[in-house]
C-alpha cells in the first residue's frame, strides 16, 4: 500500500527505512521523499511511527506535524 503517493513510497519502504534508523517524519522524508510533497502523507507515516514506538514519542510528532502544516500553509 503506498503512504505518499507524490513520491510513490509504499508502506514496506518506511519500515524499511525504520530498520535503518529513521524515527522521525523528516527522517523519512529524507531517505525518500515521503512527506516533502504535498504533506497529506505525514499523518500516516507518524501512525507508522507511533506504532514502531508504542506511544513513547507520539505527542512530541504531533506537535511537529502541526509546525510543519502551518509552515507549509504559512509558507
Amino acid at each position: 500500500m503506498f503512504v505518499c503517493i507524490c513520491k510513490a513510497v509504499t508502506e514496506e519502504e518506511v519500515h524499511e527505512h525504520m530498520d535503518d534508523g529513521a524515527d522521525s517524519a523528516d527522517a523519512i522524508g529524507e531517505k525518500c521523499g515521503a512527506g516533502w510533497g504535498c504533506g497529506t502523507c505525514v499523518d500516516r507515516l507518524n501512525e507508522l511511527l507511533c506504532a514502531r514506538y508504542r506511544q513513547s514519542r507520539c505527542s512530541s510528532l504531533t506537535a511537529e506535524v502541526s509546525i510543519r502544516r502551518g509552515s507549509w500553509v504559512n509558507g
